[in-house]
């Protein structure tokens, strides 16, 4: 099986990544301890500092939204909060969180003996008594999971015992309430939206081999969409999004636990439905509002509330698993176009807010999340979606000895291999003033961003083979050098990958993808396109223009690009176009890039 690396072994370059990571990383440092464990301590009943007695209660310090005191899934977010700020800690050692993770940790084991030894929710027990009811309950299962996965993951990345400790007395709370639902009434176990925890308790299992989470895990695999997936039926069509595909990913956790070949098909079954054949927007979402769309109507969905983000963030996820098991660069070009449609798209550049859904109406707006007063679900998966980078760009296969570098985003890899350390250097090569081209163009002016630069150091080894993904994008055959030349024998392109063996210390591999601008067209309704640069969807900055005058298909006979020297990310704008011809012009820019502007992401070919 194919392995990604860890967050401790890949360190993110400056750049745009680099930039959206550290944003995270300030609004992680800024947030207040107490806040954050206001509910836990609500449970437990500990009064926090300053509010026993209010002169001003407009003015008191807590967190609102959906992690108000009076809400139903309250304390959701510091679940999240735990899975971000440890891999942080995990890739960059930042002492300030990791010190803020501990006291937390310890702080919620003392509400978990305060609340009897077991349980350590921020919600009381008595919610998963009314599963067993007709009364409606906002997902107590969905908000203790996020507990739980936050609690694996600090331990997993910080290697906190004590974060163990309370995941094991939150099992044996799970274990007597499973049983007890068993004899009592068993449809509950499934209520509640409880889609991540077979995931989660498979994923214990596979940490401890403590053998309460394998019967945990057992106890929750008879998940109802897997049987309409094993009889070949659509699944999905108007089913919640989100509530299915973390299903999907405990169905993953289980074959890497088991072994049985089922598991693996019931994933490659699913993601035939949700992608396959269903299709997708140009920016990677196939749901509207909170549910999936039907297979190729995205014109007849198409509106405000598409695209949730928790999806594009539980879909690369997804990815990811039948990566590691096929190897086959198709998921690494959806991860790409998920990374810089949703992860970027999503975020806010300058708060590192979320948006919940991803417009893609005519003069569209993003609507942003507050830093103290949503907490809406998306904001969870966002913080821990910028803590991912560095553990989505690099894999290999020790059974090949082949290194992959999947995603084009500037970093360092250095890791052992038996008693080598490899490291691998990724850079972008982008033209200014005082600097030459990298690669003889027709075009000598042109600056590309899809230009990288590869250093390699094998220590204690003669050399390692690399491969980089080909993106299905790509325009032309790409350009490839080795230490200036251009090779002979030693490249390869197949499967969507340019094989480069036998790559020794002090190596130097430069790469050039060729880009241009592609309509993709509503799959119901053609004559509607967005148009995409590469893996960038543009976003037209306009209220009202919806219709394009032109050939779709050739971009270039109403589209000029726009160059401008920046002193930012990339030495020269990227990606940035003007209509031309059209009874009123426009700009058309990356759709991370859009703000506060009204922008459309679809446009009518007149």
């Amino acid at each position: 099986m194919i392995r990604y690396y860890s967050a401790d072994s890949v360190k993110i370059s400056d750049g745009l990544f680099r930039k959206r990571m550290d944003i995270n990383i300030d609004y992680l440092m800024e947030l207040d301890d107490t806040c954050l464990l206001q509910n836990y301590y609500i449970e437990a009943g500990v009064i926090m500092p300053g509010l026993f007695s209010l002169e001003d209660p407009t003015k008191v310090n807590l967190h609102w939204g959906w992690e108000a005191p009076t809400t139903q899934l309250r304390g959701h977010f510091l679940g999240h909060y735990l899975s971000a700020a440890s891999a942080i800690v995990a890739n960059d050692g930042n002492d300030f969180l990791a010190a803020k993770i501990k006291h937390i940790i310890t702080e919620l084991h003392r509400c978990q003996e305060l609340n009897g030894g077991k349980w350590a929710g921020p919600i009381p027990e008595k919610y998963f008594e009314i599963l067993t009811t007709d009364r409606y309950i906002w997902s107590p299962q969905y908000t203790i999971h996020k507990l739980l996965m936050g609690l694996l993951d600090t331990y997993k990345y910080t290697k906190n015992e004590e974060a163990l400790q309370i995941l094991s007395g939150m099992a044996d709370w799970f274990i007597g309430w499973t049983t007890d639902m068993k004899k009592r009434c068993p449809e509950a176990i499934y209520k509640g939206e409880q889609a991540g925890m077979l995931e989660l308790w498979a994923d214990a299992y596979l940490v401890t081999k403590d053998e309460r989470y394998k019967t945990l895990a057992e106890t929750y695999k008879g998940q109802g969409l897997f049987k309409k997936i094993r009889a070949g039926q659509d699944a999905l069509t108007d089913d919640h999004a989100n509530a299915s595909i973390p299903i999907i990913h405990g169905a993953a956790k289980m074959y890497e636990m088991t072994g049985d070949e089922e598991w693996k098909d019931i994933v490659e079954s699913f993601w035939k439905s949700a992608v396959t054949d269903r299709g997708m927007y140009a920016t990677t979402g196939a749901n509207g509002g909170e549910f999936w769309i039907p297979p190729k109507k995205m014109g007849e969905y198409r509106g405000d509330r598409e695209q949730e983000f928790c999806t594009v963030y539980n879909m690369v996820r997804v990815a990811q698993y039948l990566f590691k098991w096929t190897g086959k660069s198709e998921y690494e070009d959806y991860i790409e176009r998920c990374i810089y449609n949703g992860f970027l798209a999503q975020q806010n550049a300058d708060t590192g807010m979320p948006t919940y859904f991803l417009p893609l109406t005519t003069g569209s707006k993003k609507k942003w999340a507050t830093k103290r007063n949503d907490f809406w679900c998306c904001q969870g998966t966002m913080i821990q979606a910028q803590t991912r980078y560095p553990e989505l760009i690099y894999a290999s296969d020790e059974n090949t000895d082949r290194f992959y570098v999947n995603q084009y985003i500037p970093s360092v890899l250095e890791t052992k291999v038996g008693d080598s350390t490899v490291k691998i250097e990724q850079s972008l090569i982008l033209a200014g003033n005082d600097v030459q081209t990298l690669f003889d163009e027709s075009k000598g002016s042109e600056k590309n961003r899809w230009k990288m630069r590869f250093e390699i150091s094998v220590e204690g080894e003669d050399s390692i083979n690399l491969s980089f993904r080909k993106p299905a994008w790509v325009s032309a055959e790409p350009q490839v050098r080795i230490n200036g030349d251009i090779p002979t024998g030693e490249v390869s392109i197949d499967e969507g990958y340019i094989n480069v063996a036998g790559c020794r210390s002090g190596d130097v591999i430069e790469i050039n993808l060729p880009s241009e601008i592609k309509a993709e067209r509503l799959p119901d309704m053609p004559y509607q396109a967005a148009f995409v640069d590469g893996p960038i969807v543009l976003a037209g900055l306009n209220e009202g223009c919806d219709v394009i005058s032109g050939n779709f298909d050739i971009p270039s006979e109403f589209l000029d690009k726009v160059s401008e020297r920046t002193y930012d990310t990339f030495v020269w704008l990227q990606n940035n176009y003007r209509t031309k011809h059209q009874q009123r012009n426009f700009k058309l820019i990356p759709l991370y890039d859009v703000k506060d502007e009204a922008y459309t992401i679809y446009f009518e070919e007149n």
